[in-house]
């Protein structure tokens, strides 16, 4: 479990996909507009997503979460919108699909697993965050 909470904690605020933009802008010189661009995205989605958030106060799933949340609202995944717009903005500089997804899908299980979003809340997540990344 202990392993699982520091895999989710990558991913708040979009951390893990905003280091792996700015990771890859400092490594690939060429074309580093394009990966502040993919950058931008991820915190475009998490801003959305914010917004939306505060718009939908729908609570957290019952029950005894298994990590800590700065917030009781659950509508939509801040890390399925992050991860998906992530994944397809990286994506898009040729970085391999299977291996950006899966880490996408995985973050964004996570959150159901640790009992702080319900599915549908990571769905409508993942659909944000491709929307965005478009």
């Amino acid at each position: 479990m202990a392993l699982l909470r520091a895999f989710s904690r990558l991913g708040e605020h979009g951390a893990l996909w905003l280091a792996l933009g700015l990771a890859g802008a400092g490594l690939d010189r060429a074309r580093r507009d394009d990966w502040l661009a993919g950058a931008r995205t991820v915190a475009l989605a998490y801003a959305v997503n914010q917004a939306i958030k505060a718009l939908v106060p729908r609570p957290r799933p019952a029950g005894p979460p298994l990590i800590s949340t700065r917030s009781n609202r659950s509508f939509p995944s801040a890390h399925a919108a992050t991860s998906f717009a992530g994944a397809r903005a990286y994506r898009r500089l040729g970085l391999p699909a299977v291996p950006l997804y899966a880490l996408a899908a995985a973050m964004a299980a996570s959150r159901v697993a640790l009992r702080v979003h319900h599915p549908s809340d990571v769905l409508a997540g993942a659909a944000l965050g491709t929307l965005m990344a478009r």
